[in-house]
């Protein structure tokens, strides 16, 4: 990772410099005569040229050192900031989305609770009056029993008078 940014940098230095020489300098493959008869003007507004493109040159060098070395890793802390604060998002997002599922979940087993509470006491209910009923049904067959009893005894009582 390094030293591929390092090489990039270096590219971009090339680049740039590539462009930014002179257009009579030998390096860049043209060397434009002066012609001595020319007025002296002349030659001096050439060389004042040659000199502000070599101004330019380092200055737009230096800039581009610079945006290498500073400017770069700010906008890479910027960015991992970025970063940073899109996890954290995305964490905050994750956790709300858990503690809902969670009330969720609690909300279900209430409402399970509650049923099965309700079911609980239908029971018991439904308990109690099969109870009652079958108390009903004893009291019921025992009263029968005692008034058979009770008319045999007194058909016996009859027979007995006879």
């Amino acid at each position: 990772m390094l030293n591929r940014s390092l090489m990039l940098k270096l590219w971009l230095l090339v680049i740039v410099i590539a462009k930014t020489l002179p257009i009579n300098s030998p390096a860049y493959g043209q060397v434009i005569q002066t012609n001595p008869q020319q007025p002296e003007s002349v030659q001096e507004r050439i060389r004042q040229q040659q000199e502000e493109q070599t101004q330019q040159a380092q200055e737009q060098l230096k800039e581009t050192w610079l945006r290498l070395h500073f400017k770069q890793p700010q906008q890479q802390q910027q960015q991992l900031r970025i970063q940073q604060q899109e996890f954290s998002r995305q964490r905050e997002e994750l956790i709300r989305q858990q503690q809902l599922r969670l009330q969720q979940q609690e909300t279900r087993l209430q409402q399970q609770e509650f049923t099965r509470q309700q079911q609980l006491r239908i029971q018991q209910q439904q308990l109690r009056q099969d109870q009652e009923l079958r108390q009903q049904q004893q009291l019921r067959l025992e009263q029968q029993r005692q008034q058979q009893e009770f008319r045999l005894q007194k058909q016996r009582q009859q027979n007995e008078n006879l």
